[in-house]
């Protein structure tokens, strides 16, 4: 997978924070690419206030933090927007889950997810991995 595209979602739970650590590294590193949906910055946000474990002036610094990242980041728009619609429907999930499912689809990349619904509902598809497995040595 070296050099390769990985599409994550907000599901990153607390139980996966060594999986998640193994990520960011892997494309600090240079190893991956992550392309994410513009509502991950929000997903993330979001966990981290709900956890209790961050303050306001935490928060905002994690917001600068984020951004430093320079993940490739797409709006729900056009095409991809189209594509989302699509895969909901046909899948039966959200349109949230589905723009995560749609960029992986249109980035040709792995989709990396703790959310287990969504991975049973798309596993024909083959894009979608639990992030337990994320392993640069995998095809």
């Amino acid at each position: 997978m070296e050099g390769g595209k990985i599409v994550v979602d907000g599901s990153l739970r607390r139980e996966y924070g060594k999986e998640a650590l193994i990520i960011r590294d892997s494309f600090t590193e240079g190893l991956v690419d992550i392309v994410a949906s513009s509502l991950l910055y929000f997903e993330v946000l979001n966990a981290l206030k709900y956890s209790g474990a961050f303050g306001e002036d935490e928060l905002k610094k994690v917001a600068r933090i984020l951004e430093d990242y320079q993940f490739t980041i797409y709006e729900l728009e056009g095409a991809y927007a189209e594509k989302a619609v699509e895969i909901a429907m046909r899948k039966g999930i959200t349109i949230y889950d589905a723009s995560y499912v749609a960029l992986a689809l249109i980035e040709e990349a792995d989709l990396y997810t703790a959310d287990e619904k969504l991975l049973t509902k798309t596993q024909d598809l083959k894009i979608t991995k639990h992030l337990r497995n994320f392993n640069l040595n995998a095809p």
